[in-house]
This record gives C-alpha cells, structure tokens and sequence, in this order.
C-alpha cells in the first residue's frame, strides 16, 4: 500500500497523472478516481484556494494514511491545488487502486468527503461584483458523518 500526496500551487494534467497512477498498479482489479474542476457559470471568472502551509499537506497524509487503513487498497493518489484558478481548471485529483473495486470506491468517496468538510483550505470566487468568501455547504459536512 503506497499513497501520493501532493500540494501544488501549478496546473496539472489529469489524464497523465491517471495514466501513470494506473500503470504502477497492474494487479488492481479496479482503479476509481474523481477529479474536482473550478465550475463555470454564475458569472465566476476565477476560484482562488488558499490554506495554512503548517497543517495542509501533514493533513492530507494523514487522511490518505486513514484511508489506507481502513480499505484493501494497492495505492491512493491525493493531489490538491491551491492559489487562482479559472473555469475548468483541475482543482482536485483523487484516485484509489484495489483488488476489488468496492474498496477503491469507498476510498475515493471517504477521501473527497473529508477533504470538502475537513478541509485545510479557504475558497472565495470572483465574478463581476468581486470577490466573495465560500462558507461550506451543510450538505459537505453531512456527507462527511456517513462515515
């Protein structure tokens, strides 16, 4: 079981990263992954995501390593961004590699659940008004007590 966190203040590609997450795990049964983009629309010309260096990337381990506990699993990827970002851009890549795919998807699902309500970071969009704070969804914090 091995795990890939990472924090990245430039633009990545998803494709490639899955690609070679994918080939170091040939003996996974199944390989899950979800990628988090800035949305378009609502007039939002920019995402900005900022977090405290100190508790970000130790956290994230740290959730990666629960993660690895608790699920049979080859590997996990966990890569997040941070600073500006405009519509369409990748903010999020997480992916899970098990035997059986019902472990890489609850892992997958567990992660990104914690990462939205545990999360490190602070979120405020730009549209033609300004720029305005993201306050999270009580829906990310009920999503989050499933587990």
């Amino acid at each position: 079981m091995t795990a890939d966190v990472r924090l990245t203040d430039t633009a990545f590609d998803p494709a490639a990263l899955l690609s070679a997450f994918t080939g170091r795990f040939g003996s996974a049964g199944g390989v899950v992954s979800f990628l988090g983009q800035v949305r378009g629309g609502d007039g939002v010309e920019a995402l900005e995501l900022r977090h405290y260096a100190p508790l970000t990337l130790p956290g994230m381990e740290a959730l990666a390593a629960t993660a690895l506990g608790r699920w049979s699993l080859e590997g996990l990827l966990v890569l997040h961004r941070h600073g500006v970002m405009r519509p369409g851009d990748p903010i999020v890549l997480v992916a899970a590699a098990a035997r059986h795919r019902r472990d890489a998807f609850a892992a997958t699902d567990f992660v990104m659940d914690h990462l939205k309500s545990d999360s490190w970071f602070w979120k405020r969009e730009k549209t033609a008004q300004g720029w305005r704070w993201i306050e999270p969804r009580s829906e990310d914090f009920a999503d989050r007590a499933r587990w």
